[in-house]
């Protein structure tokens, strides 16, 4: 171990001794049945209801789902356990994962989260040990009820509170190591060299200067040069229970993770992060009819930037070493036009600093006996302050250099709720009936003060990235914004009902409409309406199954739903573009200007239609659950950018925005959970689930496309079509390698066409390789996505393991692709790239030719995988023992998470997140997943 790493010691020591109230153990008999009733009680929008009435498609996550994984975010650890939801993790520390729940259907749109009551689309400042349980809402008639903001789904979150009279304590701690696997293998100096040479040969260099190895006595590794391993460090403390009419949780947390990015000299160069939360759950019962709570979170999150190593590292020629042996300096490199990446992560440093708060304030009163009214009050406030330092970069040549530069940008959000219902439950006989009336208001306000200087002088110590100590300084305040952000303040009034009704809970029927107003758009079109209605039929109820003792439950339910979506793309007034020499009437000159942008001022809602059919089933003494659901949804008036004709020179007539596109996603979802009780020592749990999902742009408008994403040499990667599936890569298909001239005259006439370089396929078949040539390369949607695992109590001793995965989706291999100059290869090019008649007709000679690295299907690689996502073996410690410690539990376990994944990427890992969902699929630079390996410990008492 590092002396650096030497501040842990007293953590390991703790270890020792511990335990979680949330440990995956064997319930006592007593608790086992309360256990499982807790199970069957899912969160709907403003309430709650038992699963087996549920008429939706809701996926359930408890927080033994969520308890003792090793991830700063709780959405990271149910990836692969619910159908329906694909989940795509960030590797870097801190990074939110994105959440796409049946297909995509929006592309400016996220998927919210309701904690508390609170909505908001990033969760990063919560902890997974403060979360009692999860509801994932998938289907449009479960959404309906929260109308405008959740059309791209929404996960409701129900945070812990204090239960019993006897107060509980729980501490929980990990201690962990973060590793980088598949990291992707490089040419070395020699075989750099080697194609260096051929490269020059290949591309017919006039008067080619070929390199010596003598000349490059260099060897480097630049992916070992700024990768390590790190730590990762979490502990958390929680108290809970209740005084007379008080229930209280309250909880406090630190997570550290380091980052696997070597951070070198100063401070925040690399890719840390770490977080303080605090919880305060309380719940007072005021009389029988008034109960009034507060659920209260504060955040501090720190994250630390780097920029772009990783694709520098990737590109940077091996035969230079970090350091310049004849200066003393970071060496900068002749060869090629690349930072060197351990200069960069030295001396570039940026950072994130946030505080959060969010505060819930609830009353309820029953009156009237069967009447509840609710208010709810919300705020979330956070205030975030970035900055960004770019010293003068020793690295590069001196005619290069630039005055060190420092930005910063203080930004604040501040977003309520105000949320009141009327509920009325009655009960006639056989008939149950549930009807709720609310009206919620919601503002959400962003804004930002900028400033930037020159010449900031950094000694190592932050205080000094002082904006007051530069030169040339440019400030902007929170009222006026900067040049890239402008203050802004949305509003959303809403008015909803919905009737839940049962006959002796054998015909269920749900119905809800909601009527959103948002300040967005004007007023021709400020409201919409979104209606849902759902029924089931729990056939395991009719008196024909009473005989039977294969079915507990037999349930067919069918929804049909409709959302919209008002976070898209807007503006409301022309752009123009002053010439700056004006305009000329003869010798006369006057100031002109013309129109740059054709903004559509008429852009409104997109809307989601969603329709679902599944059967659940509960058999075997509820052993054995089946949950199979069709769903189908359409997504109309998608706000994204069209190509359009140039109209009056405006400069985007190829990314005209307006409400361009429809999706349709359809698919089906299998999940399955078995258990058994197999004596008094030993429980086992095994569950699986598998989605499929087709999606497809059904229609754009004016019968346009959008060619956009990563491009090289102004070639873009994507196109927007009808009939393709949302991000679709685009460009030549290579039907081989040309091995010699007489193949490259017998071939269609291509540009460039030359042995040793990519044979395309003439799609149009008139002799000629061009633009009408290109074509579908793949699509970044996955086909299917599955999850199963296996849960073993054995004793004292269980031990669970998860596997995840997907097939049928391609990824883009742009790190591959974008060669400017002299960029180093990966070891797999060297090994099968084409060097001389016969060698290869899959890969391409070594070359920089344009008409070669054009986007073809080459680059499109297979982006199926399986991965081990967790394996955790533990050990409850003999009550004997806790007891004689006055200890209620007490837990330690090991557990390894991501420790294998098997794919065919040339890539660090075939799990690609992009925030933008055109892009999706596209690897350019993305952080790499790790391996991570924990020990850690549970107490409660």
């Amino acid at each position: 171990m590092k002396q650096s790493d030497l501040k842990y010691p007293c953590l390991i020591a703790v270890l020792y001794f511990g335990m979680n109230v949330n440990a995956q153990t064997t319930p006592k008999k007593d608790s086992a049945t309360k256990e499982q009733k807790i199970e069957e009680v899912v969160m709907i929008g403003y309430g709650s209801q038992k699963k087996e009435n549920i008429t939706g498609s809701i996926g359930l996550v408890t927080a033994k789902d969520l308890a003792d994984k090793p991830n700063a975010n709780p959405l990271s650890s149910i990836q692969g356990k619910l159908s329906g939801v694909q989940i795509l993790n960030s590797g870097a520390p801190g990074g939110s994962p994105r959440v796409d729940i049946r297909g995509v259907g929006s592309l400016t749109g996220k998927t919210v989260f309701i904690v508390d009551g609170m909505i908001t689309d990033d969760i990063s400042f919560l902890s997974p040990q403060d979360i009692e349980s999860m509801s994932v809402l998938k289907d449009p008639s479960s959404l309906a009820i929260f109308g405008a903001r959740a059309s791209n789904g929404a996960v409701i979150i129900k945070t812990k509170a204090g239960r019993g009279k006897k107060p509980v304590f729980n501490f929980n701690s990990y201690l962990g190591i973060k590793t980088v696997t598949n990291i992707p293998k490089m040419v070395n100096a020699d075989q750099y060299i080697e194609l260096y040479n051929e490269k020059l040969i290949n591309d017919k260099v006039d008067k080619p200067v070929f390199l010596n190895r003598s000349a490059y006595p260099a060897d480097t590794d630049w992916f070992k040069e700024i990768l390590r391993t790190s730590i990762i460090n979490s502990n958390d403390f929680s108290a809970s229970g209740n005084i007379g009419k008080l229930n209280y949780y309250g909880s406090v947390g630190y997570l550290q993770d380091e980052g696997n990015l070597a951070a070198g000299q100063g401070i925040n160069s690399g890719s840390g992060f770490n977080r303080f939360s605090s919880r305060i759950n309380l719940t007072y019962k005021v009389t029988d009819h008034i109960t009034i709570g507060n659920n209260f979170t504060f955040s501090k999150m720190r994250t630390d930037q780097a920029l772009n190593p990783l694709l520098d590292a990737y590109s940077s020629p091996p035969v230079y070493g970090p350091i310049d042996p004849s200066t003393g300096g970071y060496q900068y490199f002749t060869l090629a036009k690349i930072p060197n990446s351990r200069a960069k992560l030295d001396l570039y440093r940026s950072q994130i600093r946030e505080e959060r708060l969010l505060n819930n304030i609830w009353g309820e009163y029953k009156f009237l006996k069967d009447f509840t009214l609710r208010v709810s009050y919300s705020t979330d406030n956070i205030n975030s302050n970035k900055y960004e330092y770019t010293p003068t970069f020793g690295y590069v040549p001196t005619a290069d250099q630039k005055a060190n530069k420092l930005i910063t940008r203080d930004s604040r959000t501040r977003n309520y709720i105000w949320d009141n219902t009327l509920s009325w439950k009655k009960v006639f006989g056989n008939h149950n009936l549930e009807v709720l009336a609310g009206y919620s208001r919601t503002r959400n306000s962003y804004s930002q003060a900028y400033a930037e200087a020159l010449n900031v002088n950094y000694n190592g110590n932050n205080s000094s990235l002082n904006i007051a100590n530069g030169t040339d300084i440019f400030m902007t305040s929170f009222e006026e914004g900067d040049r890239n952000v402008i203050p802004y303040q949305d509003r959303i009034e809403s008015f909803f009902g919905r009737v839940n009704y049962d006959y002796a809970g054998k015909y269920l029927l749900n119905a809800s409409v909601r009527r959103d107003g948002t300040s967005k758009y004007s007023a021709n079109d400020r409201y919409r309406t979104f209606p849902a209605v759902s029924a089931g039929w729990v056939i395991s109820k009719e008196s024909f199954m009473s005989e039977q003792n294969v079915f507990n439950l037999l349930k067919l339910r069918a929804s049909w739903g409709k959302l919209g979506n008002p976070d898209v793309t807007r503006a409301y007034t022309l752009n123009t573009t002053k010439f700056p020499d004006g305009a000329y009437f003869g010798n006369n000159g006057v100031p002109a200007q013309t129109i740059d942008k054709i903004i559509d001022p008429n852009i409104g809602w997109e809307t989601t239609t969603g329709r679902d059919l599944g059967l659940e089933m509960g058999l075997f003494n509820n052993k054995l659950k089946i949950d199979a659901t069709y769903f189908d949804k359409d997504t109309k008036d998608v706000v994204y950018g069209i190509v359009q004709g140039t109209v009056s020179g405006a400069g985007n007539w190829n990314n005209y925005i307006t409400n361009a596109y429809s999706f349709n996603n359809r698919g089906f979802e299998l999940a399955i959970n078995y258990d058994t009780k197999i004596n008094e020592h030993i429980k086992l749990g095994v569950y699986g689930n598998l989605t499929t999902l087709k999606n497809k742009i059904t229609s754009v408008f004016n019968g346009s496309y959008l060619e956009t994403g990563a491009s090289l040499y102004g070639n873009s990667i994507i196109r927007l079509q009808e009939g393709q599936a949302v991000g679709s890569y685009y460009g030549y298909q290579v039907e081989g390698v040309f091995q010699n001239a007489a193949e490259v005259a017998a071939a269609a006439s291509q540009n460039g066409a030359t042995p040793g370089g990519f044979k395309f396929a003439d799609i149009d078949g008139n002799g000629v390789i061009d633009a009408r040539d290109k074509t579908f390369l793949g699509s970044p949607i996955p086909k299917g996505t599955y999850g199963f695992g296996v849960n073993l109590n054995v004793y004292d001793f269980d031990f669970a393991i998860d596997f995840q995965g997907v097939f049928g989706n391609k990824i883009y291999n742009f790190n591959r692709e974008q060669r400017y100059g002299n960029e180093s290869w990966d070891l797999d090019f060297y090994n099968n790239r084409w060097h001389g008649a016969g060698t290869s007709n899959d890969y391409p000679m070594a070359t920089n030719d344009q008409s070669i690295i054009l986007p073809n299907s080459f680059y499109v690689e297979d982006g199926s995988y399986i991965r081990i996502r967790n394996i955790q073996v533990g050990y409850n410690l003999p009550k004997a023992f806790t007891n004689s410690m006055s200890i209620t539990k007490l837990r330690l376990y090991v557990s390894a998470q991501n420790p294998w994944t098997s794919f065919k990427y040339n890539g660090f890992s075939p799990e690609i997140l992009n925030s933008d969902r055109v892009q999706m699929g596209i690897d350019n630079n993305i952080y790499p997943i790790s391996a991570i390996y924990t020990i850690g410990m549970n107490l409660t008492f």
